[in-house]
């Protein structure tokens, strides 16, 4: 079946282009630079939600009549937010700090129709219980996945998932950073369903 819409993922995130794949949809994507900082007062969910709309309407101007998909993720633990480690030492720090611990990830997405500026978004959250971890085990996982563009610093869709003892949420996909079952029923009531 032809798309009769153009589909664009506000994003230059290889994670959430595989992810967006699975649903065999075309699209293209389109990189989307935000100033991704909170606002104050703002908890996790509400920066994610207003970051994933932010991404679609920095992008949407370039594409008419499209549907652009925004997501945004914000990761924390006992309140205090874990940014992408962009090194191994932080990565290391970060790590160590969530062993035995638990992690809030909230991860939303929206879909913007440029041909009406209407917007539908879902905000899913997800519960990470870290396993108890040793230096040793830490720093052999780092050298192997290097998860250096990962909120957390783990990857859960790889060896990452051995440092999780519990993984607590409505959708799987939210944790990787494109929650696949709330876009689907974002993408179908705004006339794009991935079944038809």
């Amino acid at each position: 079946m032809e798309q009769s819409r153009k589909l664009v993922l506000a994003s230059a995130s290889r994670y959430r282009r595989e992810l967006l794949a699975r649903l065999g949809l075309q699209f293209e994507c389109a990189s989307a630079n935000v100033d991704e900082a909170p606002l104050p007062g703002e908890g996790s969910a509400g920066t994610a939600t207003r970051l994933a709309a932010l991404k679609a309407r920095a992008v949407a101007p370039r594409f008419a009549d499209a549907l652009i998909i925004g997501s945004d993720q914000v990761a924390s633990c006992n309140g205090v937010r874990l940014g992408k480690p962009g090194d191994h030492a932080t990565a290391l720090r970060q790590l160590s700090g969530l062993s035995g611990r638990q992690a809030d990830f909230d991860t939303a997405v929206c879909v913007l129709d440029t041909a009406n500026d209407a917007i539908r978004s879902r905000s899913v959250p997800c519960r990470v219980t870290f396993r108890e971890l040793t230096r040793a085990q830490i720093e052999a996982y780092l050298r192997r996945e290097q998860p250096y563009d990962c909120a957390g610093s783990a990857k859960s869709e790889g060896l990452g998932i051995a440092l999780i003892a519990r993984i607590e949420t409505q959708d799987p996909t939210s944790l990787v950073g494109l929650p696949l079952i709330a876009l689907t029923d974002l993408l179908a009531a705004s006339g794009m369903p991935v079944i038809g």
